[in-house]
């Protein structure tokens, strides 16, 4: 099949009923002097392009053992990487669009990662589903002065989604029914994309998936990871604009460097988005009330075990296992809370001892992950009545179910992946696991359609609150519970609001 675009035709592909379209470019390759800079519009080609390839990647870090698994293998890798892939029934009609943003923390992903296939969401919900790339590390999110644009990689989201407003009628897309989704860094994006003025007009609802409004990079933070890698180079801040003919491969190594010097943490990360007071003016934690965000329906949620892999199978996170792990939380919190925190999460001897890392993976699932997500679903129900909340509780099988309802786990259900290479292993299988990634798909193209996850196969699922707090149980069997983990909530609430 071929489509017509704005730059020109796409002949694509077709399988099992959806018609897809890969490696299209929505931006000029952000390469030579475009380097650090705010993307510039795509160029029109002649003839027919074929979309039938992924485009490449973002130069990027090392995935560790996540690169292991065949369903993230991140394919190609260029500096010449701002394409997305389109996921469509038929180009007739007026579907809703999701718009997928991959997690890997800034600094590892892709769109064309096989777990990411679009088609059997698009299939299943009736729906326009589109993948993107962006920069990614110290190509979209290294800022220096003079030299490119703050934050290069949610304005290379931002280009997405505008072609995506001008474009994907022709998939049989509504440009004005934009759902933006993602997890982990994705989910940030989708958080943080809320907060920016460039974003208003493009997105219409949006689903942050095990990310929210964690801790974004402060300036003095970013001027000292810049700092910090023009020395690597031996670069004057003066004469910054040279990183611009270093070797993308340099700059990548120097990339892995810096990250594995800081670690990788919601504290840690060095490259992520940055409060620079222009392309985005305030935290996602502190948008103002009427702001045009406030017209946007969100589907908040995270997984009940978020970090159990970090602590409980001793995975470096970036060369920081689970004693410095561990060490560097209970740092954090506030001795008066020791005790109370202690009991909450089952420490054996009602007290914070450091070798009790399944109570310490239980912290900091809640505490770097689940209350972030509570705190946007409080300040954007104040705005916005469409506000919903999940907890994603089914166990994964793997490694004797040590890894519980971990980070990610969600995924294969969300895009009705099950049968992925490994997947089985890590998300199960079996009729039940299959209903659930029914009911996860139907709720998010639900909500995607008018603004509501509630369907047949769930029920009915309220809105969310700061008072009775509803939060969908999303497990073998899926229901409502009313403020979950009040406790736990309350104690993780308090070490945020003294830190």
């Amino acid at each position: 099949m071929q489509i017509h675009t704005r730059q020109g035709k796409l002949e694509g592909s077709e399988a099992e009923g959806v018609h897809v379209f890969r490696g299209i470019p929505f931006a000029r390759p952000p390469v030579g002097a475009l380097r650090f800079r705010a993307p510039e519009p795509p160029e029109p080609w002649r003839g027919v392009r074929d979309a039938r390839q992924f485009g490449p990647a973002c130069h990027q870090g090392d995935g560790g053992a996540l690169d292991a698994w065949p369903e993230l293998q991140v394919g190609r890798t260029d500096e010449d990487c701002l394409y997305l892939n389109v996921f469509t029934p038929g180009p007739e009609g007026r579907r809703p669009v999701l718009v997928w943003i991959h997690g890997g923390g800034f600094t590892w992903g892709s769109a064309s990662q096989p777990l990411f296939d679009g088609a059997r969401l698009a299939l299943r919900g009736d729906a326009v589903v589109v993948s993107i790339n962006y920069r990614l590390g110290v190509f979209g999110f290294l800022a220096l002065d003079g030299v490119g644009a703050p934050n290069a990689g949610l304005l290379d989201q931002v280009a997405a989604l505008r072609w995506v407003r001008d474009n994907v009628a022709a998939f049989g897309g509504d440009p004005d029914n934009v759902t933006v989704f993602g997890s982990s860094a994705g989910g940030m994006s989708v958080a943080t994309l809320l907060a920016m003025p460039a974003a208003r007009g493009l997105i219409h609802k949006a689903i942050a998936q095990s990310g929210s409004v964690q801790p974004l990079q402060t300036r003095t933070g970013a001027a000292d990871v810049a700092e910090k890698l023009l020395a690597d180079f031996g670069i004057s801040p003066e004469r910054a604009e040279r990183l611009r003919d270093v070797p993308a491969e340099r700059l990548r190594e120097a990339q892995v460097q810096l990250v594995r010097a800081t670690g990788l943490t919601p504290e840690w990360a060095p490259f992520r988005p940055v409060v620079d007071g222009t392309v985005l003016p305030w935290r996602p934690s502190e948008v103002p009330r009427d702001d045009w965000s406030r017209d946007v329906p969100l589907l908040v949620g995270t997984n009940r075990d978020e970090t159990r892999p970090y602590f409980l199978l001793d995975i470096p996170s970036q060369g920081r296992g689970p004693r410095e792990l561990t060490a560097h939380l209970r740092a954090g919190i506030p001795e008066e809370l020791r005790g109370p925190l202690a009991a909450a999460y089952g420490f054996p001897t009602n007290r914070l001892e450091e070798d009790s890392l399944e109570g310490f993976a239980a912290i900091a699932s809640d505490l770097w992950v689940r209350t972030p997500a509570i705190r946007l679903a409080e300040r954007h129900s104040l705005r916005q009545a469409r506000t919903f909340m999940y907890r994603f509780t089914w166990e994964s099988p793997m490694f004797d179910g040590r890894l519980g309802a971990c980070h990610g786990l969600e995924l294969p259900f969300a895009f009705g992946r099950l049968d992925g290479a490994g997947t089985a292993l890590f998300a199960g299988s079996g009729p039940t696991v299959d209903r659930l990634s029914e009911r996860v798909m139907d709720a998010w193209t639900a909500f995607a359609r008018c603004g509501d996850p509630s369907h047949e196969g769930i029920g009915n699922w309220p809105r969310y609150e700061p008072v009775r707090r509803a939060t969908m149980r999303l497990d073998r069997e899926c229901g409502v519970e009313l403020d979950p983990e009040a406790a736990r909530r309350q104690l993780c609430e308090w070490i945020v609001a003294v830190a």
